[in-house]
């Protein structure tokens, strides 16, 4: 999946992928590689497919509703049985399919998640796929899935992970930036800004955030404490079983009073991840529009000049119930570096 951009055209081809938007003649497909450090070596999970005769990368097409990063993870979990949480995104595979159409598939990294983590809860449980369809699992080296993989074409993402893992740039963490879903009109509100809630296309908005969001591992939940922004990220608070933290300080009127104090505590945020011991796997930021400029800002901070460029640069930064996704580096030679960023919104 490429990372989020600038352009408009950029933008909406980033949009319409993840929001499972099949272009004709395209279809679109999600998968991971999947790994480990045992020792010191990196492994990575192949799967079998005895129609095929095949070894390959877990992935499948999405579903009706489905953004790619959900579908990624439902597939490895259902032919797998392995819990996942992406990474940073990897080289996509583009074939023929017998009928014409071009087939693409979007892969990520991705590390294996506790079954009991905030993440996992918050998906449910996914029945395994037939045997008749994946007959096995394997973990195996980076250098002898590189020769187990029938097919050519699959070995671009393979190469990426390892020169991530070489690099020492694999073990990233997401900090989800979240745009409230959609409220009702300020003019339409005969309350404060403080109280004014999301309309019925929101709160299904929200209702579908909780695939998306558990796909980046998130276990901490941050918000303003103003309604929209709240009623937002209550249904994946609710279903990871983790209490929302508010943070008054990404309201409109305290970002409108104070971008510093605003600034200061998206990076406290980022701080998270560099605790050894308790660093969060991802966390969830949502606010709201005219907040965003001093978001960027702080992720700008910590960015190399070509992840800065691929940040949102013009109004409306965005969409109702859109994320951006930063993969942190929570130790790096210049400290904590934002190395990929990318966008996703689900479709109601």
């Amino acid at each position: 999946m490429a990372a989020g951009g600038t352009g408009t055209a950029q933008r909406a081809a980033l949009a319409d992928a993840s929001n499972g938007a099949l272009m004709a003649p395209a279809v679109h497909a999600a998968g991971a590689v999947v790994w480990r450090v045992v020792g010191r070596a990196l492994e990575v999970l192949l799967i079998h497919r005895p129609k095929y005769d095949d070894w390959s990368w877990p992935k499948g097409k999405i579903v009706a509703g489905e953004t790619l990063p959900a579908c990624a993870v439902r597939e490895i979990a259902e032919e797998t049985g392995v819990v996942v949480a992406l990474g940073q995104p990897l080289p996509a595979v583009r074939y023929r399919l017998p009928d014409g159409r071009a087939k693409i598939c979007h892969y990520w990294s991705a590390r294996a998640l506790d079954h009991s983590s905030p993440a996992a809860a918050a998906r449910g449980g996914v029945p395994p796929c037939d045997e008749a369809e994946v007959d096995e699992a394997r973990w195996v080296s980076a250098s002898q899935a590189r020769r187990m993989l029938t097919s050519p074409s699959d070995r671009a993402p393979l190469d990426a992970l390892v020169d991530l893992f070489e690099d020492g740039h694999l073990a990233t963490h997401a900090l989800v930036v979240l745009r409230h879903a959609r409220a009702k009109k300020r003019s339409a509100w005969p309350g404060g800004e403080e109280t004014r809630p999301l309309t019925a296309v929101g709160l299904r908005q929200a209702s579908h955030l909780p695939e998306t969001l558990s796909a980046f591992g998130a276990e901490q939940v941050f918000t303003s404490p103003w309604e929209r922004c709240a009623a937002t990220v209550a249904p994946y608070a609710q279903a990871a079983g983790v209490a929302a933290v508010t943070v008054p300080t990404l309201t409109e009127a305290a970002d409108a009073a104070s971008p510093r104090r605003a600034r200061r505590s998206v990076s406290e945020i980022l701080a998270l991840f560099r605790r050894r011991q308790e660093a969060p796997i991802g966390a969830v930021l949502c606010t709201h529009r005219p907040v965003l400029p001093t978001v960027l800002q702080a992720l700008a901070a910590v960015a190399p000049n070509r992840v800065r460029a691929r940040l949102p640069q013009a109004n409306p930064y965005l969409r109702t119930g859109e994320v951006l996704v930063a993969h942190v580096l929570p130790r790096h030679r210049r400290g904590l570096r934002i190395v990929a960023v990318e966008l996703h919104r689900a479709r109601v």
